[in-house]
């Protein structure tokens, strides 16, 4: 989609005006929400408030001031030229859209700019005007030239004050001199004050505020960073509660905010981005050389041929695939080792039931196009799976080999015959498709959504996914680092067999915002919509210390890294990476969490409440890791989490633990032992206790019923309780594999052919 500047000029030196063509988020935009941009493939995800909004026209209009090299990079853009993503809307409208026109009317409402702040008041007071309701309007500047929006707010508030720091325009001072001027020399009442503008002002004028007895709300965009609420970022302290301010706000009740908690938040990655500034060299990734060989001596059957890897020491220098994969010559040897049986275990142990014996006959014979078409048959991603999956605890934990020997390696297998299909074959869709003109809406572009895709298109209906990122992968780009799963080799190219099949991706759309189920199924003509939006919500122990600064969630971390490359210094995405790292968590997130920040330079620390035998991340990792020098503390749970003066972490206070009897999952239930407290010095803590669904489609769609853990409710066909509307993979289950998303959404997809077969009949 394109996203063109159709109109640019400059409010004051460094702030931007910018009339972007936007028609979807034209028409679904309110007055406080935000949204995201991004210049191109390089640059950062901004986020910025809403300033106005012509449904008409299909435009929207931002501003923004030029204080970052991102910031600098789109003041380059010119008229005619467009942005590579514009996403929205995120966050919740104005809590005055919600209240009746007579409420309104009773209320004295006063709203207080500051700087560049001063734009996104202007769309509130604006619909105020349309409903004919007057406010006041207090608007801060530094001085006279950094002054804007003066001529539009006079046109729309009953009454504008300004003031400038110097004096050189309106009144000397700031809008809390104002306020209480107003107040004591005027005998103006107001029942409610809105704030938005610098952390600083919004402070000092709630403080202002409550020596009044006026109730402030305050707008928080400027602590996105995602703004999908799928990193944690923008976690802020209200009212003692962590909440996120991409799903719970921007807008706050103002004397419910930790502002000192939430100014070092936004400060965290300042000293980064100033860092990236003054470094231009160029980092060459290293070239790593893929020899290796097998032993002219014929292995064992009972031994897997063992996998080339790239040394540790190497490595942990470099972002590059650690495993090499198999040879054509290694394939055929592990490939002969399978047995062949006739009631297939390892079949009933895949998910998608890839008929595994078959792609392995045939590379046993040195046939590794038909392997590769065996496995596309029921696979849309077999490169990736091979990689990713946890084939110990699924097709290789059930193989009749390893009952007494090592199991066949499945996934080496899978990836081998997948990638030499990648690299040899051209024609890899020849497949006949008679469409039925039927449209199927998918929500979420990660292995259920373009699993479900793929099938329902086979099956010949029109077929559009919506994904609310800038690029299409879901967590295979965002939480899945390029050491595991290479990006533009396997995830785009995947994907890209994906649209040659005809599926339709749209990017930068957020259901729930942008469009809503219903207006998928009622205006934009689907006859059923798959959810399969992932569960990217990341969890915290709710400890405390947890809103010190240094304290994120993996997915943030992982975020910045796999999806905005921000250890490739080209990018301009800011990341910051302690000296001494702290982990917590135990699966394959915290694994990726702790192996990607040793590559960025740190010392790190694994923290998990069990013993090695219950960590759930896959054995291959646990042993990578392990390699590359990072130190695992089991049975150790943290208890609070140590700040300095400056509010940074230093350290992380934890306990020894013990297992006990079973929990309700089957394992031993961790018990604390008394008086075992000890310190780990940490500089940064990364959670990775698990993720949530977001809760935006649920809270969106009318009698769409979800659990206690706010996971959408399905039965095992992907049936919900909305008619039409169907649900798969994490969305349904809470974070779990690859495999398991993509068997969700392939059964979804064969309920969801029966019930349009049903309704059309």
């Amino acid at each position: 989609m394109s996203y063109k500047i159709l109109n640019k000029r400059y409010l004051a030196p460094s702030v931007i005006e910018m009339e972007v063509e936007s028609p979807r988020l034209a028409t679904a935009g309110l007055p406080g929400q935000f949204l995201i941009v991004k210049t191109d493939e390089k640059g950062e995800r901004i986020p910025l408030t809403i300033c106005d909004t012509d449904p008409q026209k299909g435009t929207v209009t931002i501003v923004f001031q030029v204080v970052g090299k991102s910031t600098q990079q789109m003041e380059r853009l010119q008229t005619g030229n467009n942005f590579e993503n514009f996403v929205g809307p995120l966050g919740k409208s104005s809590e005055l859209l919600h209240l009746s026109d007579d409420e309104l009317k009773k209320m004295k409402i006063l709203f207080v700019g500051g700087g560049v702040g001063t734009a996104p008041v202007y769309p509130q007071v604006k619909w105020l005007k349309s409903k004919s309701i007057d406010c006041d309007v207090v608007l801060g500047f530094r001085n006279k030239e950094m002054l804007i929006y003066e001529e539009k707010m006079q046109k729309q508030a009953k009454n504008l004050y300004i003031c400038t720091d110097d004096g050189s325009y309106g009144k000397k001072g700031f809008v809390t001199d104002i306020i209480r001027q107003l107040i004591e020399n005027e005998g103006k009442k107001y029942d409610l004050i809105v704030a938005i503008g610098p952390m600083i002002m919004m402070k000092n004028v709630v403080k202002t505020a409550q020596s009044y007895g006026i109730r402030t709300v305050v707008s928080l965009n400027s602590m996105m960073v995602d703004g999908t609420g799928m990193c944690g970022a923008c976690r802020v302290s209200i009212n003692g509660k962590t909440q996120f301010t991409c799903v719970d706000g921007p807008e706050f009740e103002g004397n419910e905010v930790d502002f000192d908690l939430a100014m070092r938040r936004q400060a965290m990655y300042a000293n980064v981005e100033s860092r990236h500034l003054l470094e231009n060299e160029e980092i060459k990734e290293q070239h790593q050389c893929h020899i290796g060989g097998v032993s002219a001596e014929q292995p064992d059957r009972a031994k897997a041929v063992p996998v080339r890897n790239q040394p540790p020491e190497q490595r942990v220098k470099n972002f590059a695939e650690v495993c090499y994969g198999y040879n054509e010559e290694e394939a055929m040897q592990e490939a002969k080792r399978c047995l062949q049986c006739k009631k297939a275990t390892c079949i009933e142990g895949c998910p998608v039931e890839i008929d595994i014996p078959l792609f392995i006959k045939h590379i046993a014979e040195g046939n590794f196009e038909k392997a590769g078409k065996t496995i596309a048959h029921s696979s849309v991603l077999p490169a990736i799976c091979g990689r990713v999956c946890p084939q110990e605890t699924q097709c290789e934990g059930v193989c009749v080999l390893g009952k007494k020997y090592q199991p066949v390696s499945i996934g080496k297998l899978e990836r081998f015959a997948a990638d030499w299909n990648r690299e040899h074959c051209t024609d890899n869709q020849s497949i006949t498709i008679k469409d039925n003109g039927i449209k199927i809406a998918v929500v979420g572009s990660g292995p259920a959504g373009l699993t479900c895709a793929v099938d329902l298109r086979k099956m010949g209906y029109e077929v559009e996914i919506f994904e609310a990122l800038h690029i299409p992968g879901g967590v295979l780009m965002y939480g899945i680092p390029e050491f595991r799963l290479p990006k533009k080799q396997v995830v785009e190219y995947e994907i890209n067999t994906v649209l040659q099949l005809g599926v339709k991706i749209n990017t930068d759309i957020i259901i729930g915002k942008t469009l809503t189920i219903d207006d998928l199924l009622d205006k934009e003509g689907f006859k059923a919509v798959f959810v399969a939006s992932g569960a990217g919500l990341p969890n915290f122990m709710n400890i405390a210390g947890e809103n010190l600064n240094g304290v994120v969630s993996a997915n943030e971390f992982l975020t910045r890294n796999n999806l905005m490359k921000s250890y490739n210094r080209e990018f301009l995405t800011p990341n910051y990476v302690g000296k001494q790292v702290c982990v917590v968590g135990g699966g394959n997130v915290a694994m990726d969490a702790a192996r990607t920040a040793v590559r960025l330079g740190a010392k790190v620390n694994i923290v998990y409440r069990r013993s090695e035998k219950e960590l759930p991340a896959r054995v291959e990792e646990v042993e990578h890791a392990k390699e590359e020098g990072i130190t695992f503390y089991m049975l150790t749970n943290p208890t609070e989490i140590i700040g300095n003066q400056a509010g940074w972490v230093e350290s992380i206070k934890c306990v020894r633990m013990e297992l006990g009897e079973p929990d309700a999952s089957g394992r031993r239930s961790p018990i604390k032992i008394p008086d075992s407290e000890f310190i780990i010095p940490s500089d940064m803590v990364i959670m990775s206790i698990g993720t949530s669904p977001n809760p935006l489609i649920a809270n969106t769609t009318p009698n769409l019923e979800v659990n206690r853990w706010k996971c959408i409710q399905a039965d095992e066909n992907g049936q919900t309780s909305r008619k039409g509307v169907f649900a798969g993979g994490d969305a349904v289950s809470g974070a779990a594999t690859v495999i398991l998303a993509m068997g969700a959404g392939r059964k979804a997809a064969k309920a969801i052919d029966e019930y349009v077969k049903k309704v059309e009949s």
